[in-house]
């Protein structure tokens, strides 16, 4: 069973025996829903079929669901996702120079190192504003990769320039446009931006569509979506281990966008 669980973990959950009816005390009455402490972290879902095609990452699908972060970066950094959605990423493009203008705990960056790929990576942590164009290369790169802050949603720097520290909505979406335009600017032509961002609910703003907001953004600076959107399971996220006393649906993943600049 070990064997066929890492290999397809949905097809092994399927032979377990059947569970009784937990939920249920007698026949009847209403269903007793388990105590947060009582219930098990672990969830199975019988994912799509994926056709077979020529893909070098056979794996990477629309639904990504890798539960392990990987060995990259360091996990207890604010916002940090795992490394192995940029590695299957870079694989599947095959990409041989990848621009890291927001490296965070350096998650790209060790992804990088692992497959003896050149990154560019710098940080607003190391002076360098993600948003201005720096003394990096210009359209020399295959990949550019950001996953930015969102709005105010958590604070990494006192720095201003920092994305999540904008004033206004407003504000932040001139800075983000800037940093959409300056990974454009950093890749070749035919080359691919690519961005994790997600959607949320602010307090005062209401839900803040931030996935729709980067497409409009990416679109006016001439980009073109390149396929699919990835959408990423968010496992390990912080706001699932919280107790909530309002009633809503909770977002349980992000977006990756993938862009292509115009040849």
């Amino acid at each position: 069973m070990t064997g066929i669980a890492s290999i397809n973990p949905f097809y092994a959950a399927r032979l377990q025996p059947r569970l009784k009816r937990s939920h249920v005390d007698h026949v009847g009455e209403p269903a007793r829903m388990p105590r947060p402490a009582d219930r098990d972290p672990t969830r199975w879902a019988r994912l799509p079929a994926a056709p077979i095609n020529g893909s070098p990452v056979p794996g990477l699908t629309s639904l990504y669901h890798s539960a392990e972060a990987g060995d990259y970066g360091d996990r207890g950094y604010p916002g940090n996702c795992g490394g192995n959605l940029i590695r299957d990423l870079i694989r599947y493009f095959r990409a041989k120079s990848v621009f890291d203008p927001m490296t965070g705990s350096g998650t790209c960056r060790d992804v990088c190192r692992e497959l003896d790929v050149y990154c560019w990576s710098s940080d607003l942590h190391q002076g360098v504003d993600a948003c201005e164009p720096c003394d990096r290369p210009a359209g020399a790169f295959d990949v550019a990769w950001i996953h930015p802050p969102y709005w105010r949603m958590k604070l990494y720097t006192s720095d201003p320039r920092d994305l999540s520290r904008t004033p206004t909505m407003e504000a932040f979406l001139q800075r983000y446009r800037l940093l959409i335009a300056n990974c454009a600017g950093a890749i070749h032509p035919g080359g691919k931006v690519i961005v994790l961002m997600g959607d949320y609910s602010d307090r005062e703003a209401g839900y803040v569509p931030l996935v729709y907001h980067t497409k409009e953004l990416a679109f006016s600076l001439g980009l073109k979506q390149h396929c699919t959107d990835v959408i990423r399971f968010s496992h390990g996220n912080s706001s699932s281990k919280k107790v909530y006393r309002s009633s809503f649906i909770p977002g349980l993943h992000d977006v990756c966008m993938i862009f292509e600049k115009a040849d």
